[in-house]
């Protein structure tokens, strides 16, 4: 935390728009017309508002940075090298090598727009401003409790238990504090969301801006968090052996039960399903595979993508979002689209996560029944194909990016017999990285990421923006957070019910099991495939405490050939055709990128050397 002295004129901006907002507001989007000392910044609605919008920043990006969190779980792989990520995946962290740090949880980024907050909070409620509207008070303190809240739940959720800080510290101040516990933690923010949600009930805000409703979302996560197996003394140290006694109160809750922490996770997740409905979360049979899938791409749209069949109704499914205008875009489909049409291949989906999309029917796909493995990408769960790119699925018009070389606009991740110039070929596919367009930037997995790239096919060039909004917090999100807590409290058929909505929603069909461990599976897997790449997954292996069995695993990959079948031929340009080609589809491990392990110390990151040595009563994380 950077240390400001109340006498000393600090400066801030007006800045500039980071989010998307309704047609009458631009929220943040006004322009720098200067700078203002401090302490004329609260006696003016207008700047007070613009540290308040300033403090937002802290959001980043949402889950759209180039480095996604999907990488460091069982959901992609990060092509590129260098990045820390390998470190992480790798298990070879420490104080000294952090590996991949994301500023929207760093520590020293957390606490700064903590103090941020922390001013906020100070300058409104002792009357040190010159604000008249309370009103406007209510909003802007809310607004600060939220994102103050907020910012701590990430910090918990990577680092376990931290200093609560609630002061504005000065020049002159101790920097020394204690780790408080891991329940003061979580009711400190639990205060908080409900202070948030107390103050903003009633205000209608800019679109981008928190609401109550996300105040009582952001409770319902952390709540859930707390109650899981990670957060259990005893099922911590069943499963963790050698953690220090001094240790364990930043890491797990000294006292009380389980299921009363259950309980109260359930009546938060009620608390917020019952100020919404989310998206199409009132079906009795499932949807067509078709509707299913446009369902979830709707979903994933937000609201915001003109492409053709996209429900802009959808955007109901979000509680709390980052959005983008042009002015300010990233260009989350250059980061992550094929390189066969001039993107990054950034972050692409492994095996592990492809493999587990089950049969259209609810049957497990395998790879050992020998239909399956021969098309292994029909009668798939809709959602597979609103979230992975794969062989020979259809894509963009590839000529408004790469020129006359594919007229059937499909993905070619394989390697094809093809004739060309008269003579039999081994034809690299235009998505490999032996492509004629871009022999770099392309999937060692063999897969490409859908979910969150507009499907509008205008939006093509690498150059072009999208305004695809993140979900910081969705319906769907509070819907499983009750379910877990319901199957954990043994209310199965509350369990079922919604599981089952989720499902319809998406074209499959209810589940069968009927006991309490067979619906807990079921759910932990609805939960993978419906929030993949949400950054849900690396936190939810972590807290049921599976993730030697999941993050730990080593990375899969598809290789896939075509071979002429008998006295058939195609010349160039290829595309995908299984009556000209006999195609063999071949998972593999594959180690040379990322060798991946996993060790009991990940289940918490690690503090910084430098954040050690600057707060010598910061004790560190076990296993570090």
């Amino acid at each position: 935390m950077k240390a400001i002295n109340k006498n000393i004129k600090f400066y801030i901006l007006i800045f500039t728009t980071i989010f998307a907002v309704s047609c009458k507001k631009d929220f943040l989007n006004v322009e720098s017309p200067s700078q203002v000392p401090a302490e004329s910044v609260w006696k003016d609605p207008a700047t007070a508002q613009a540290f308040v919008n300033d403090i937002y920043n802290g959001l980043g990006n949402g889950g759209f940075s180039e480095e996604m969190l999907a990488s460091v779980s069982d959901e992609a792989l990060f092509t590129h090298p260098t990045r820390g990520i390998d470190l992480v995946n790798n298990a070879t962290i420490n104080p000294s090598t952090l590996g991949w740090v994301n500023d929207t949880w760093a520590y020293k980024q957390m606490y700064n727009r903590i103090r941020a907050c922390n001013i906020t909070i100070e300058r409104i409620t002792t009357g040190d401003n010159g604000l008249s509207s309370q009103s406007l008070k209510d909003q802007l303190l809310g607004e600060a409790y939220f994102l103050r809240a907020y910012f701590y739940q990430q910090l918990l959720r990577y680092y376990g238990a931290v200093p609560l800080i609630t002061k504005v510290y000065v020049l002159d101040d101790n920097y020394n504090v204690k780790r408080n516990t891991y329940e003061e933690c979580v009711n400190f923010i639990v205060k908080d969301c409900d202070e948030a949600n107390r103050l903003l009930t009633g205000k209608t805000l800019d679109k981008g801006r928190t609401t109550a409703t996300a105040a009582l979302a952001l409770k319902s996560r952390v709540l859930i968090y707390a109650a899981s197996d990670l957060h259990d003394r005893a099922k911590l140290t069943a499963k963790i052996t050698g953690i220090a006694a001094q240790k364990l109160d930043f890491l797990s809750y000294a006292s009380g039960n389980q299921l009363d922490r259950y309980r109260l996770a359930q009546a938060a997740a009620d608390a917020v399903m019952k100020l919404g409905t989310g998206y199409k979360l009132n079906l009795t049979a499932p949807v067509s595979a078709t509707d299913g899938q446009t369902n979830y791409k709707s979903i994933a749209m937000g609201g915001a993508s003109k492409a053709p069949g996209i429900d802009a109704t959808a955007a109901s499914e979000l509680i709390f979002a980052r959005y983008f205008i042009i002015q300010n875009n990233i260009k989350h489909a250059q980061q992550n689209g094929p390189n066969g049409y001039h993107n990054w291949a950034g972050n692409t989906p492994i095996g592990l996560l492809v493999d587990d999309y089950e049969m259209k029917d609810g049957s497990k796909f395998s790879w050992a029944n020998a239909a399956q493995k021969a098309n292994p990408y029909q009668n798939r769960d809709p959602r597979f194909y609103a979230t992975i790119l794969y062989d020979g699925a259809g894509w963009k018009p590839r000529d408004k990016a790469s020129g006359n070389v594919d007229p059937a606009n499909q993905i070619q991740t394989g390697i094809y017999d093809l004739i060309d110039n008269g003579s039999r070929i081994d034809f690299k596919g235009l998505d490999t990285r032996g492509s004629s367009i871009e022999n770099w930037n392309g999937s060692w997995t063999g897969y490409y990421y859908h979910k969150f790239i507009d499907p509008d096919p205008t939006i093509v060039d690498a150059s072009m923006s999208q305004n695809i909004p993140w979900p910081f917090f969705r319906y769907t999100e509070a819907v499983f957070n009750f379910i877990e807590a319901s199957i954990e409290l043994g209310e199965l058929s509350k369990a079922t019910e919604w599981l089952n909505k989720i499902r319809f929603r998406a074209g499959m069909p209810a589940v069968t099991a009927t006991d309490q461990d067979g619906l807990r599976q079921v759910y932990r897997h609805e939960r993978r495939i419906e929030m993949a790449y949400e950054e849900q997954r690396y936190h939810d292996t972590r807290r049921w405490l599976i993730a030697n069995e999941t993050l730990g695993r080593k990375v899969t990959y598809i290789k896939v050939t075509g071979k002429f079948k008998a006295g058939k031929t195609m010349s160039a340009p290829y595309h995908y055709d299984p009556t000209v080609y006999d195609y063999t589809y071949s998972p593999v491990e594959e180690n040379a990128q990322e060798n991946r392990s996993w060790n009991d110390k990940l289940y918490f990151r690690p503090f910084s050397r430098d954040e050690v040595n600057k707060n010598n009563l910061l004790e560190q994380n076990p296993g570090y």
